[in-house]
């Protein structure tokens, strides 16, 4: 079903056509009004045509406005100001979506008409470190923008592209067999592994010969000697597990985990295929992609700009003098896979802002090459402590995940003993898991993913405001209307909307497809963590303006139908940003 902006859109669009055939029409031409007393909906159409067209704005506006009339979606149309035209909808028409898409379990957002199949990258932490809190962007980001394309109906394939193949397994492997222990690899892998990857890391910083012994053994592990590639296996079989539970309490999925590792055959043919093309060029004993001189300098990710003499040569090195490749060679392997096994239209890699350049380099790489598939970069900022610096733990070092998460949950246990210290112990820790988790996850996801944030546990954790628990509350509270009065959700309602918050809330209750098409078209979850806030901070005001319990039967009827649809919409919404709704909290 479309939404009333979208018949809108169709409407001026077409009516813009009648008039002047010869325009070329953008994608949309109506957005929601900036100012709700100027109305529900606006378009600039007249302005934007005017200039070419060689007339006024305000009468082309005039001639859009009179050949519009009064619709059943919409009353006359007002122009404002130089040229733009306000719409304001009947509330009869919201009426009868609402009823209609009460109906569908999907709230009346049909499936798109050309799915593609496209694969996310994201998370993608290296094996034998724990995960930090600079993971959590890029998993649960990437998570939520999966769950979204999968709603809508494309073909998602999800890849948690590992760092398993480097070269700190040389060091790890060195100083495992200097002084490993098998039951602290057991019970603490990545402690153990840490700690001896830091210890031969430093020890190579004063001595040559711990350097080169390092390098030795990455060199036997390339090779396949089956000493160092018994270990490379254990230590990734129980880095894994490790890493897992961490997905686990995030309840994060991946279709695939293939790590560098799985591509390791195939990259001497890359590096030949584009040699053999003349994408790629020996220089200085490596293999490089230059500059094609396609783009100009200043988009160019193969030059870099110097003050004093323009631009220089920044080439995307794929193979170095020594014979090793690269991560650029990794990814080059891996978009050529996706194509070819998995016939991937699309990749979208969620990562921080630091890795832009690769990217494009990378991207610019691939088209050069010929290999058909679009390919997004999802960058993101960092978050920041209250200090305003990436945050650290007290001693300075980057926060662990799991600890992350273990003070999530034990700030919202504290929060949900002090409201119910009568409840069980069992169900104080389930609820406080889901609030605790959700609150984390949205606190991320609300920000404008290109901006650093800072983290404050009491504002993610707060009942009021925009965060997860205030949005998991507004859901408990409608649930409670319908349990605490045993109420029932009504079939087939004839849905009125006479009082200013019941038409406020069904307008709200519209924009559900809009903000779900704004995240898939920008890869930004927050408009739809803006748009969860601004619907539950509606329906507050309805529950407030608008009794359901006292009112009469046809009345309460209506009023029930508002509420269940708010209800499934919060939960539809949330399940898309990777948070569980509760029925008490």
């Amino acid at each position: 079903m479309k939404s009333p902006r979208e018949l809108i859109d169709l409407c001026v669009k077409e009516t813009v056509l009648s008039i002047a055939p010869q325009v070329s029409l953008p994608v949309t031409l109506v957005r929601p009004c900036q100012e709700v007393k100027h109305g529900d909906f606006q378009s600039n159409a007249a302005m934007l045509f005017a200039k070419s067209l060689g007339v006024n704005p305000r009468t082309f506006a005039e001639q859009i406005v009179e050949k519009l009339g009064e619709t059943n979606l919409f009353f006359k149309p007002e122009i404002a100001g130089p040229g733009f035209i306000n719409f304001k909808i009947k509330p009869e028409t919201c009426a009868r979506q609402i009823a209609d898409r009460l109906a569908d379990p999907r709230l009346g957002i049909d499936l798109i008409s050309n799915p593609q199949t496209i694969v996310f990258d994201f998370s993608g932490p290296n094996i034998a470190k724990e995960m930090h809190v600079g993971h959590i962007r890029s998993t649960i980001l990437g998570e939520s923008l999966s769950r979204v394309f999968r709603f809508i109906g494309h073909r998602v394939i999800t890849d948690n592209h590992l760092g398993d193949w480097g070269t700190q397994f040389g060091m790890v492997i060195l100083g495992y067999k200097r002084g490993g222990n098998e039951e602290l690899l057991k019970t603490d892998p990545f402690g153990h592994l840490e700690s001896l990857y830091k210890s031969v890391q430093e020890e190579t910083k004063v001595n040559e010969a711990t350097l080169q012994a390092a390098r030795q053994e990455l060199l036997k592990l390339q090779q396949g000697d089956s000493e160092n590639r018994a270990l490379w296996q254990k230590f990734i079989d129980l880095s894994l597990a490790a890493i897992d539970t961490i997905y686990a309490r995030l309840q994060v999925k991946f279709d695939h985990t293939l790590g560098e590792s799985s591509y390791n055959d195939i990259l001497s043919a890359v590096v030949e295929s584009l040699k053999q093309k003349g994408i790629a060029q020996s220089s200085e004993g490596a293999v490089v992609v230059f500059s094609d001189k396609s783009l100009p300098p200043k988009e160019d990710p193969f030059l870099v700009s110097e003050k004093e003499s323009g631009f220089r040569d920044n080439p995307f090195i794929i193979q170095k003098s020594d014979g090793a490749f690269l991560y650029g060679t990794t990814d080059l392997a891996t978009v050529q896979f996706r194509v070819e096994k998995w016939k991937a239209d699309r990749a979208v890699y969620v990562t921080d802002s630091r890795q832009q350049m690769h990217f494009n380099q990378l991207f610019a790489t691939v088209k050069r090459w010929g290999l058909p598939i679009q390919l997004d970069h999802v960058w993101f900022g960092t978050i920041l402590g209250e200090d305003k610096t990436p945050l650290k733990s007290r001693e300075g070092k980057p926060i662990k995940l799991r600890a992350l998460l273990d003070e999530a949950e034990s700030r919202a246990l504290a929060i949900i003993t002090e409201k119910h210290p009568e409840w069980e112990e069992s169900k104080r820790q389930s609820i406080s898991k889901i609030i605790g988790i959700g609150a984390l996850k949205y606190a991320d996801l609300c920000q404008n993913r290109n901006l650093d944030y800072m983290f404050q546990w009491e504002k993610l954790l707060a009942f009021d405001g925009n965060t997860a628990p205030y949005l998991q509350n507004a859901y408990v509270r409608i649930r409670s209307i319908f349990r605490r009065n045993h109420f029932t959700v009504p079939t087939n309602p004839q849905v009125t909307l006479n009082e200013p918050s019941e038409f406020n809330l069904a307008k709200k209750l519209l924009e559900f497809k809009d903000a779900i098409e704004i995240v898939s078209v920008e890869y930004r979850p927050h408009f739809l963590c803006v748009y969860l806030f601004e619907l539950a901070t509606t329906f507050h005001k309805f529950y407030e303006n608008c009794p359901v319990r006292d009112a009469e039967p046809a009345l309460q009827s209506s009023r029930l139908a508002l509420c269940e649809f708010t209800a499934k919409t919060l939960a539809q919404g949330l399940n898309l940003l990777g948070i569980e709704t509760l029925e008490e909290m």
